[in-house]
C-alpha cells in the first residue's frame, strides 16, 4: 500500500494512529464520489437559455425555459426538503433574476453549471411535487425551442414512491460520471497546498451587498492570485479544487486534495451576515463543537452547499464517521490549529480581523482525515466596506502574500518537528 500524505509532513504521532489514518484515507479515496461531467465530446458550444418564466398556484405551477437549441433534459426528485432537479447538457443561462422568480409549488429556483458538459436548475418545492408533464416545442417562429415542465402538488406516499422508483443516484449525467486516475506523482519533497474557491456553478454564495457580485466569483480571484503567489515560494506547489465557474461537492474538494497529496487545504470564502457592521478575516478550524453561535450559523450554511445543487446527502456508515472524526480531533486538529494561529498571526496588524479570529464549527469541507485544513473568511460581502476590499486587486494581492508567509511558517515548523 502507497503511504498516505500523513507520512511527509506529521511529526512522530502513535505508529498505531497513522496507520489508522492511512487506511481510513484509502477508504475515503476509494468512495464512489464523481467528479465534475466532462465536456461532450463533439465539443458543442453550450446551449444559451434566454428566456423563462413561471405561473401558478399551490396546485399547479408551470416553468418555461426558452432555448436557442433544443436541451435534452432529465427530471429527478430529492427528499428533505423536496426538490425537483432538472438536468441539462452546458447552459449558458442569460436569464433576468426575476423571470425565474419562485411562486406557486415553488419557494427557491436555482440554476447554473454543475462542471463541464452539465448544468441543473434545483426547484425547491414547499410539499411533495410531481413533475406531470414536460416536453420541448419549436418557437412559433422558429428560431429557438422552450422546455415545458408542468407540475403538480401530491400526497407523501405518491412522492415516496417516486423516490424509490427513480434510477438515479445523485450524478449529475450518468454516463459522465467516471473518476479520474490519481495525478501523477507530486515532485519530491514538494509541499503541496490545495487552494479550494468556495461554492461555483449552481452555488453562488452570497451577495454583495453593494455591487452584487457573486461569492463564488470573489473567491476564485482570490483563489487564483493566492496560488500563483504559493508558487513563487520555493518547494511548495499550490493548485486550486477548481479553476472555472464549476460546482463541486464538498466530498469533490476534499477528493481532489487527497488526490495530489495536499499537505494543507485552505478553503476560501466570503459570506454574508445578517449583522451588516460585522467585518473583517476569520479562520476557521473543524470542531464537533462550534466554538460560538456565528460559527455554528456559518457552518450550516456553508454545509448547505450540496442541498443547494440538488444532491441528495448520504452518511457515511456510523463507525466510519466516529473514526473520522476521532482522528480528525486528536491528530490533524493540531496541525490544523497550528495554521491558523500561523495565518492570524501574519495578518495582525496588516489584515482587519474579526474579534475572536481562531473560531471552529463542523464544516464538512474541512473533514479530511489526514490533511491539516483551514477555512478563511476573507471578509463578509454583506459589509460595504469589506464587500470594496475584496473586489480590490491590490488588498488580495497583499492578503496573499500574507498567506504565502503563513503557510511558508508552517512549512518550517513541520519540517522541524519531522515531516
Amino acid at each position: 500500500m502507497k503511504p498516505c500524505a500523513t507520512e511527509l509532513h506529521w511529526p512522530q504521532a502513535k505508529r498505531l494512529a497513522r496507520r489508522a489514518v492511512c487506511v481510513i484515507a484509502v477508504l475515503v479515496a476509494t468512495m464512489a464520489v464523481p467528479l465534475p461531467a466532462a465536456r461532450a465530446a463533439d465539443g458543442a458550444a453550450p446551449l444559451l437559455a434566454y428566456g423563462a418564466r413561471v405561473a401558478g398556484d399551490d396546485a399547479r405551477t408551470r416553468l418555461v425555459i426558452e432555448f436557442d437549441r433544443s436541451p435534452e433534459f432529465s427530471i429527478h426528485y430529492v427528499a428533505n426538503p423536496v426538490r425537483v432537479i432538472i438536468d441539462l447538457p452546458e447552459t449558458s443561462f442569460g436569464l433576468k433574476p426575476e423571470s425565474l422568480e419562485p411562486r406557486g409549488l415553488f419557494d427557491a429556483i436555482r440554476y447554473g453549471g454543475m462542471g463541464e458538459g452539465a448544468s441543473r436548475l434545483v426547484l425547491s418545492a414547499k410539499g411533495p411535487t410531481e413533475v406531470t408533464h414536460a416536453e420541448v416545442k419549436p418557437e412559433e417562429d422558429g428560431k429557438g425551442f422552450r422546455l415545458i415542465v408542468d407540475a403538480e402538488k401530491i400526497d407523501r406516499a405518491r412522492f415516496d414512491k417516486l423516490l424509490g422508483d427513480q434510477q438515479w443516484t445523485g450524478t449529475v449525467r450518468a454516463a459522465k460520471t467516471d473518476r479520474p486516475a490519481l495525478a501523477p506523482a507530486r515532485a519530491p519533497g514538494a509541499f503541496v497546498v490545495a487552494i479550494d474557491a468556495g461554492h461555483g456553478g449552481i452555488d453562488t454564495g452570497a451577495i454583495g451587498i453593494v455591487t452584487k457580485t457573486q461569492e463564488k466569483h470573489v473567491t476564485l480571484a482570490f483563489a487564483r492570485d493566492l496560488v500563483a503567489t504559493l508558487n513563487r515560494e520555493a518547494g511548495i506547489e499550490a493548485f486550486l479544487t477548481r479553476d472555472g465557474d464549476e460546482f463541486l461537492s464538498l466530498p469533490q474538494r476534499v477528493q481532489i486534495a487527497r488526490q495530489k497529496g495536499a499537505n494543507l487545504f485552505i478553503s476560501v470564502h466570503a459570506d454574508t451576515l445578517k449583522q451588516k457592521d460585522i467585518r473583517g478575516a476569520t479562520v476557521y478550524t473543524i470542531s464537533d463543537k462550534a466554538s460560538d453561535h456565528l460559527a455554528a450559523d456559518l457552518a450550516a450554511r456553508e454545509n448547505l452547499s450540496d442541498e443547494i445543487a440538488g444532491i441528495p446527502l448520504e452518511s457515511e456508515p456510523a463507525e466510519v464517521a466516529d473514526i473520522l472524526i476521532d482522528l480528525t480531533r486528536r491528530e490533524t486538529q493540531a496541525f490544523s490549529v497550528n495554521l491558523a494561529r500561523s495565518v492570524i498571526s501574519s495578518f495582525e496588524g496588516q489584515i482587519g480581523l474579526i474579534n475572536n479570529p481562531h473560531r471552529h464549527a463542523g464544516f464538512r469541507v474541512l473533514q479530511a482525515p489526514d490533511i491539516p485544513s483551514v477555512l478563511l473568511e476573507l471578509g463578509f460581502m454583506s459589509n460595504k466596506d469589506d464587500e470594496k476590499q475584496l473586489l480590490d486587486p491590490a488588498w488580495r494581492k497583499k492578503v496573499s502574500e500574507l498567506l504565502a508567509v503563513a503557510v511558508r511558517r508552517y512549512r518550517q515548523t513541520a519540517v522541524a518537528n519531522g515531516g
